[in-house]
């Protein structure tokens, strides 16, 4: 298993960088707050489709990929297996869409930063380090 470390200011992931992440960050809870969600955009440099299945953190006892969908006119949000992220092209996940629940916080997520594994189908793990804190307003669910 390949191992890569970046701090929320890098922009590219190991010397021969197929993966891209930038603009990550983390929503601020409120206190007693059991789950958060993170954030960010995830660019494949790669000429191969590539899969995130997997996320970990130091605040959580468990991470989930997940997306929201609209049924029966209800906006609800769901637990996926995996995020692809098309050959030469970029993922968004971001309030409303694709995102990494962090559930069973294990403190409250306001002013300090959070350390994220992601962990794609080809078997490597990034290591994002420091992931900022924002405060997100939350969106309308109809």
């Amino acid at each position: 298993m390949f191992r890569y470390i970046l701090t929320s200011a890098a922009v590219a992931i190991g010397l021969n960088a197929q993966i891209l992440i930038t603009k990550q960050y983390i929503k601020e809870t409120p206190p007693n707050a059991k789950n958060s969600a993170v954030f960010m955009s995830i660019e494949n440099q790669d000429s191969k489709d590539i899969e995130l299945v997997s996320a970990s953190s130091n605040v959580s006892k468990v991470s989930e990929l997940h997306t929201h969908i609209t049924q029966d006119g209800m906006k609800q949000m769901i637990q996926i297996p995996s995020i692809k992220i098309p050959a030469n092209s970029k993922v968004d996940l971001k309030p409303g869409g694709l995102h990494i629940m962090l559930i069973g916080l294990n403190k409250d997520i306001n002013n300090q930063n959070v350390d994220l594994n992601l962990t794609f189908n080809d078997g490597k793990t990034y290591e994002l380090k420091a992931i900022p804190v924002k405060k997100v307003v939350p969106i309308k669910m109809h």
